[in-house]
């Protein structure tokens, strides 16, 4: 074993990364038949935990697909990877899959055991760089697929975003439907309207309903910011005083820049920069 490696979990075992195997009948690996959640550590203490549940649970449901584990029993297990891994920041990743069989676009029959790997990943979140400047982000037509409410693994047009983006010189993309931006590659977009009112798109199939978006509305409406869910156009959003993304593993993220457009001065803004620092006392703070 080297330094590096970690110790992950396939189907009920805690293993090395170099040990770790999935049959290559996995519909996950087949189909993309899979879902996913993506859980922050802080502290050694998990974000949001039990939201991220009730988003699995709904995900497996949308797609009738079963889990071999309980909240309890995945709770478990990510505490145990937390320690076997020695996490204070970073994420832990969980896919779930309907299961190995041979390959038919047909669902296998009833009784096939789906598939559960989770793994850490180390990296700063509260310090990352990209809070601190801001992140640029190009505009992208969305054509991936009208469930986007279903947190599945079909992420290869957004891994194309996100690779446009980096060979453009920015961070990230927004993609566009019918004139109107849905979200970020992975993670949900916002804007400060000039009177200072928060939008952001209202849920639906077209969106993610972000774990993370939840709590800063939560959050900001207790803090006393208007938001209104709504959909805007590429233009308004390069016309706004402010513009940022959220997810697990982003928290709140000034956006600062739009093709080639400077947001407000370009520089973050204090809404953003003040709904990052609710997010962190209030969500960290209540992780557990």
């Amino acid at each position: 074993m080297t330094q590096t490696e970690r110790t992950v979990f396939v189907n009920g075992d805690y293993c090395l990364e170099s040990e770790a195997k999935v049959s290559i009948f996995d519909r996950g690996f087949l189909f993309a038949d899979a879902i996913y959640e993506v859980t922050c550590v802080i502290g050694g203490k998990l974000v949001d935990f039990h939201s991220h549940m009730a988003r699995l649970k709904r995900s497996l449901g949308e797609l009738d697909m079963a889990t071999p584990l309980d909240e309890a029993g995945i709770l478990a297990a990510h505490r145990r990877l937390v320690e076997l891994n020695g996490i204070d920041e970073g994420l832990i990743y969980m896919q779930i899959s309907r299961g190995a069989a041979d390959r038919d676009f047909t669902f296998p029959a009833a009784g096939t055991v789906p598939t559960i790997v989770m793994f850490t990943q180390k990296r700063p979140v509260i310090e990352s760089p990209y809070p601190k400047r801001g992140i640029a982000v190009i505009s992208m037509p969305d054509i991936r697929w009208g469930r986007r409410d279903i947190k599945t693994v079909q992420l290869l047009y957004s891994s194309i975003a996100k690779n446009e983006a980096s060979k453009a010189g920015a961070d990230d993309a927004w993609l566009v439907q019918d004139g109107f931006v849905t979200e970020a590659s992975s993670a949900n977009a916002y804007i400060v309207t000039t009177e200072g009112r928060i939008v952001t798109r209202a849920l639906s199939n077209d969106v993610l309903h972000g774990i993370t978006r939840a709590s800063v509305l939560s959050f900001a409406a207790e803090s006393g910011f208007v938001f209104e869910e709504r959909s805007f156009t590429l233009d308004e959003a390069k016309a706004a005083k402010e513009a940022f993304i959220t997810s697990a593993t982003s928290f709140v993220t000034a956006v600062v820049r739009i093709d080639d457009t400077p947001i407000g001065d370009g520089t973050v803004g204090p809404v953003s920069k003040r709904l990052r620092e609710i997010y962190i006392d209030r969500a960290v703070g209540a992780a557990i």
